[in-house]
Formats: C-alpha cells, sequence, structure tokens
C-alpha cells in the first residue's frame, strides 16, 4: 500500500453529468443545472458518478485537481441538487419499518434461504468472483471508517463516546498496521489486485457506487446524523456473519492468509461493535434527541435498499457467467511458491 497516498485520476466519464464535472474540475467547461440533474436517473452511472467525483474531494481528492475546489460555490451548488435527487430515490425505493426496533431487529435475523452474495460466494464462488467483489469493494474498504468518523462532531455524551470507540478500532487502535484499510490492502494483494487508491472506480458498478455515495450524503450532512447511525447500525450487525462467510469463501478458493484475515478480523470486531452500536450508539442518540428515530429507522433500512441492488446485480453477472465490471480484470498474477 505504499502508493495508498496518490490522488486518483479522474475517472472516464459515463455521461453528460460525469463529464461536466470531470472538466470543472480539470479548469474548464460549466456545470449543468438542476433540470439536467432531474432527467438522469438518479440511480444510473452518470448521476451516481458524478456525485461520486464531487464526495471525493473530501477525501483524497484528484491528480491535478486544487484542494481549494473542495468548497467550491458552483461545484456545492451542483452536488446539491445530485445530492436530492439521489436521496428522493433512496427514499422512494426504500421500505423503511418506521420504528427503530423493528429495523433493527429485522438485521439479527438471518435469511433462512442464505440467497445472498456472502452465501454464493461461500458455497460456489470461484476466485475471480471472490476478486470482483474485492475490488468494488475497496472503493470503500481503502477508506473504511472515514464516511463514518464525520458524525462525531454531530454526536455528544453517550452516543458519541461510543462511536469514537467504534471508530479507534476502525483504524487499528492506534496501530497503523492494523488499520482496517491497510488490512484490505493485504487482501487485495493476496488476490493479485492494485492496491492504488480509487484504481477501480472506473470499472464499478453504478450499485457499487451508490453504497459508497450514501455513506459520503449521510455523513457530510448534520440534517442526516440520524441516518448515518442507522446505516453504521446495518453494517456492523449484518457484518459479523457475512464476514465468516466470506472468510470461508477465502479458505475455499486459497485466495490467502491476508484475504482470510480481513474478514477473519471482522468476525470477531464486529460483534463487538454491533453491542456497543446498538445499546450505546443508537440509544444514546435516541435518549438525547428522539426525535431523530424516524431517520435512524431510514439509515437501516435504506443501507439494505441500496445493498440488496448492488447484491443483485453481482448475482445476476456471475450467475450468467459474464463479469460484474465495467472492465473486467487482468489474470491473477502467478504466486511465487513458498521455499521450505
Amino acid at each position: 500500500m505504499d502508493n495508498a497516498r496518490d490522488e486518483p485520476r479522474l475517472p472516464t466519464p459515463r455521461g453528460p453529468l460525469s463529464e461536466a464535472v470531470g472538466a470543472y474540475l480539470g479548469g474548464s467547461g460549466e456545470l449543468p443545472d438542476a433540470t439536467a440533474v432531474a432527467a438522469a436517473p438518479a440511480l444510473g452511472d452518470d448521476v451516481q458518478l458524478a456525485l461520486y467525483q464531487c464526495y471525493e474531494l473530501h477525501y483524497r481528492g484528484f491528480a491535478g485537481t486544487p484542494a481549494d475546489l473542495e468548497w467550491d460555490p458552483e461545484l456545492l451548488r451542483f452536488r446539491a441538487a445530485l445530492e436530492d435527487h439521489f436521496l428522493t430515490a433512496l427514499r422512494t425505493g426504500t421500505q423503511t419499518h418506521g420504528d427503530v426496533a423493528q429495523s433493527v431487529g429485522a438485521l439479527l435475523l438471518e435469511p433462512a434461504d442464505g440467497t445472498g452474495v456472502s452465501h454464493f460466494l461461500r458455497d460456489e464462488g470461484e476466485l475471480w468472483q471472490l476478486r470482483e467483489y474485492a475490488a468494488q469493494r475497496s472503493l470503500y474498504h481503502l477508506k473504511e471508517a472515514d464516511p463514518h468518523a464525520w458524525v462525531l462532531p454531530r454526536l455528544w455524551g453517550r452516543a458519541k463516546a461510543a462511536m469514537a470507540a467504534v471508530e479507534f478500532d476502525e483504524y487499528g487502535g492506534g496501530r497503523p498496521d492494523r488499520v482496517h484499510a491497510r488490512l484490505f490492502a493485504d487482501l487485495m494483494t493476496d488476490l493479485g489486485l492494485d492496491t492504488t487508491y480509487g484504481r477501480y472506480l472506473d470499472a464499478a458498478s453504478a450499485e457499487c457506487l451508490a453504497t459508497v455515495n450514501m455513506m459520503s450524503l449521510f455523513g457530510l450532512h448534520r440534517s442526516l446524523r440520524g441516518a448515518l447511525v442507522g446505516h453504521f447500525a446495518a453494517v456492523e450487525i449484518t457484518s459479523s456473519p457475512g464476514s465468516r462467510r466470506l472468510a470461508e469463501a477465502m479458505r475455499r478458493t486459497g485466495a490467502g492468509p491476508a484475504a482470510e484475515h480481513f474478514y477473519d478480523e471482522h468476525v470477531e470486531a464486529d460483534a463487538v461493535h454491533e453491542q456497543i452500536v446498538r445499546h450505546e450508539v443508537i440509544e444514546g442518540l435516541l435518549e438525547q434527541e428522539p426525535g431523530l428515530a424516524a431517520d435512524v429507522a431510514f439509515g437501516v433500512d435504506a443501507t439494505g435498499f441500496v445493498e440488496d441492488r448492488f447484491g443483485a446485480r453481482l448475482l445476476a453477472d456471475w450467475r450468467a457467467g459474464r463479469s460484474s465490471l465495467r472492465t473486467p480484470l487482468p489474470p491473477r498474477p502467478a504466486r511465487s511458491p513458498v521455499s521450505t
């Protein structure tokens, strides 16, 4: 992960909106108005890539892009139109329980049919499918926990302390070799993937981009702090059983020790995090701000909505025998033999 500090290059446009953002970041052109944004599919490639480009300015930025564009008024105006369009699609598409206890309770019940992506990868997934999964997930995991850190200044007391404790673990508990983004880069190395930050942005589907964009949307807006907490709860509650299946998939396919370790680590850590988030972060927040209950429930359920769409896309492609990526990966390099 030596090249992890490098700023990623601007992605290839997927339509007029993302093309306009790329040109604007490169110093030319004007940004479309809200009418043009509203005419494009909110969950489609063009909107999602344009929004991802806007959000990336708050993370690492792009090579050759001035850092002060992060707060450029015209770009923020355009981003707001994209966000309104995206948030409307999330609210429209999400089947919300409307009650925090019901939303969280639904996460605690493992589906009996076992038809999700982690079940597929554990039971019948091939190494090339695990590599594709890791390549797309790298858009989040190489900045793991960063979108959630934005909520810390918006919390206080019991909820803040508990959230900070979980984030401390995500960042390795003060040890750089245990930072989860570092562990995921090691997983990628085992799988023969490029660990450069943002390397697989061009390859990722719109469904994948939406999962990352939703975190940034919730994290960057104080008004959506309840939704961010709900999203974080959904991630932590479902992570441990899903990670156990993915660790088994890595072992079965011979992915490598670092690939296994990343998910083994999450089985244990997230089982603890789940309890902290449920009983300290959520309960602490709603004790202080009970009016945020509907937002927390929305965050939980919206996470299920975007993850279900991403999972459906992956499984449809894989079961049809085709790549889930916009640009397929090169073959995994031959592994060096272990000396004895």
